[in-house]
């Protein structure tokens, strides 16, 4: 599918309206199947989880199913997951193999995707050949430490997609985290409400009172092609991880502190813990009349060394990139990517099938590690209920992604309404989707 250019694609301020269809009937939830996540380039797993040859991860996307495998130390190859005799399944979940067996005849493919063993292949009188038993390849790429994939053989290069969000983001060298936690759940709302709940700022003060007291209250938000960014609208803010803070009539270094310590015990995310030491250091270390930005500027140069001295270096970015790269980043279709100078954290929603009405959601955060000391975490799935594994903000989040879905079915709801200016995010997407799924594109609003 030919997406159009950045410059091509028509972005206004222009209030407008947003129907319920894409997040209700399930004719436009099947539709997806082919129309979207057949075409475009989606995030399957990190090259960490597939660092041997022979390590592969079942991909599963609505009723399709991808094997990503490492076939040889530099190249990764992505299958469909079919045998090409009865059409089982060949994988499921994560492993490590030397050939992918079907478990219902026994028909075995090599990592190469080359059939080598077929039972009584000659009973077929010459039709198999090894070019139709060979497994299906599906389109592969990597970036910032995410294998991708992409079904549509015709699709442009991965790059390309990504476009001015990986120019924004390749200085943050996400390639070198390390996942430090992951986890997921099946939630009660469509995936879009999931993906929605993160691509705007808006939300801040209705939805996490507590972590305003000190930050900007409003926020700037952009569209670059399919995807997405938005940042704190302070007017001496340091975003990052000083966390957005609004540096007037107050005391920074005890507002770092309070923020970052906040953001750890209720976020568990945002930031590091050589960052949280660095900021509780700082009304020792500095005089009450500090100007905001050199407080802002010694924690960091603070926990830099602190990091250099347990083997983790920093990546060299310019401040004026920080505050061009926002904060949080929306990946068309159904990725999100909060990033830090050594951290990130990221979401995935994907179709629960094609029930409009739930999704699967996932959580995780990478960071970088001294060499030899990375974890290796499993992907666990933790109910929504247990505050204590999904901290407090995210059960904020969670609360809203649930009464969102109940209440757009409502007679009495006309349509979302996005800010034209604090929710670009959200009229962007619907803007690509209508593009991917042939439908109208959002309504300004009479």
């Amino acid at each position: 599918m030919n997406v159009m250019r950045e410059a091509e694609r028509p972005i206004t301020d222009r209030p407008v309206r947003i129907g319920v269809e894409a997040y209700t009937s399930p004719e436009y939830a099947r539709a997806e199947d082919e129309r979207l996540w057949g075409k475009v380039w989606q995030i399957a797993c990190r090259e960490e989880e597939i660092p041997k040859v022979g390590d592969y991860v079942t991909y599963d996307i609505m009723d399709e199913s991808i094997i990503v495998a490492r076939v040889a130390e530099d190249r990764i190859a992505a299958y469909y997951n079919v045998c090409l005799h009865r059409g089982r399944r060949l994988t499921e979940g994560c492993g490590h193999t030397k050939k992918f067996v079907c478990k219902f005849h026994g028909w075995k493919w090599n990592l190469q995707g080359e059939n080598v063993d077929c039972l009584m292949r000659e009973e077929w009188e010459g039709a198999l050949t090894d070019e139709n038993l060979r497994m299906q390849q599906v389109q592969v790429d990597t970036w910032g430490g995410w294998v991708f994939i992409n079904m549509d053989p015709e699709a442009g290069p991965l790059r390309e997609w990504l476009g001015h969000a990986a120019d924004m983001l390749d200085p943050f060298e996400l390639g070198k985290m390390r996942y430090r936690w992951r986890q997921w759940l099946k939630f009660p709302c469509n995936w879009k409400v999931a993906m929605e709940a993160f691509v705007e700022g808006y939300h801040v003060p209705g939805t996490h009172p507590q972590l305003t007291k000190y930050g900007a209250k409003s926020t700037w938000s952009e569209a670059h092609g399919p995807h997405s960014v938005f940042g704190p609208a302070a007017k001496k803010g340091f975003g990052g991880a000083s966390g957005g803070i609004s540096a007037d009539d107050i005391d920074m270094r005890v507002a770092l502190a309070e923020t970052i310590a906040q953001l750890w015990e209720e976020v568990n995310a945002t930031t590091t813990k050589t960052i949280v030491d660095a900021a509780q250091r700082l009304v020792d270390e500095l005089p009450e009349d500090t100007p905001a930005q050199q407080v802002s500027a010694h924690m960091m140069m603070s926990a830099m060394k602190d990091d250099a001295e347990r083997g983790v270096e920093w990546p060299k970015i310019p401040p004026e990139h920080f505050a061009k790269a926002g904060t949080v980043w929306h990946l068309f279709p159904n990725s999100v990517i909060i990033q830090g100078p050594t951290f990130a954290l990221c979401y995935r929603a994907r179709p629960d099938g094609a029930n409009p009405n739930s999704c699967i959601f996932e959580v995780y955060v990478i960071e970088r590690f001294p060499e030899g000391e990375e974890p290796k975490p499993e992907n666990v799935y933790v109910d929504q209920e247990q505050e204590e594994r999904w901290r407090k903000v995210l059960c904020q989040d969670f609360a809203n992604m649930e009464a969102v879905q109940q209440g757009i079915k409502s007679r009495g709801f006309p349509g979302a309404r996005p800010n034209p200016f604090q929710e670009r995010g959200v009229t962007n997407f619907h803007r690509m989707l209508a593009e991917y799924m042939g439908t109208g594109a959002p309504e300004p609003i009479a």
